[in-house]
């Protein structure tokens, strides 16, 4: 069952644009789009996820990752390619890269990282937005007037729930090997 989030996926090759939908849609909404003329016609703000091939006719996937954010779309956007990848990548939009061939577990494992990072900043930005009202609040009401308002109350639970949210999505990210393996290469670079 899909959990409402959708996806967009990309290719020329229709087949294998199918495939990749095909292993998505237990878990999330699917779209397909073969060239990237109709990848734009169907961007929407509800997409949240695209995967994009790079080398594709007419519209290439680069000329359409750069529309997307021309376009003001906050989608989420991974390559999913057979271009390996090069310098050219450091100015590009996009949020995640795979090189194909690509498996099943793979590509799932990648899109399901992607909507938890949408997530997680959201989680984010609501919580320093949160903190900072609190914050404003403390220093301009009694100790005593804010101990009985409801609504004070109900922001400080929420609060402490994004803050453990937040925490708990940290502790997932530094127990997974890639995150701590790339966070002890950056180490060791310095």
């Amino acid at each position: 069952m899909s959990d409402g989030t959708e996806v967009l996926v990309v290719d020329d090759e229709a087949r294998l644009a199918d495939l990749f939908a095909a292993w998505l849609q237990d878990d999330w909404t699917t779209e397909t789009a073969y060239d990237g003329e109709e990848a734009l016609e169907k961007m929407a703000a509800s997409v949240e996820v695209v995967l994009l091939d790079r080398r594709m006719p007419g519209l290439s996937g680069d000329d359409v990752l750069e529309r997307i954010r021309e376009q003001g779309y906050d989608s989420r956007v991974v390559m999913v390619t057979a271009v390996d990848p090069d310098f050219d990548i450091i100015e590009m939009g996009f949020d995640d890269y795979l090189v194909k061939p690509v498996s099943k577990d793979e590509l799932v494992a990648m899109v399901a990282d992607v909507v938890g990072r949408s997530d997680y900043e959201a989680d984010i930005q609501e919580y320093y937005a949160l903190v900072s009202k609190k914050a404003l609040l403390e220093s301009e009401k009694a100790d005593r007037e804010l101990a009985t308002n409801e609504e004070y109350l109900d922001l400080c639970d929420r609060v402490d729930e994004l803050e453990a949210r937040v925490d708990g999505t940290v502790a997932e990210m530094t127990t997974h090997d890639e995150f701590v393996g790339a966070f002890q290469d950056l180490q060791s670079d310095q």
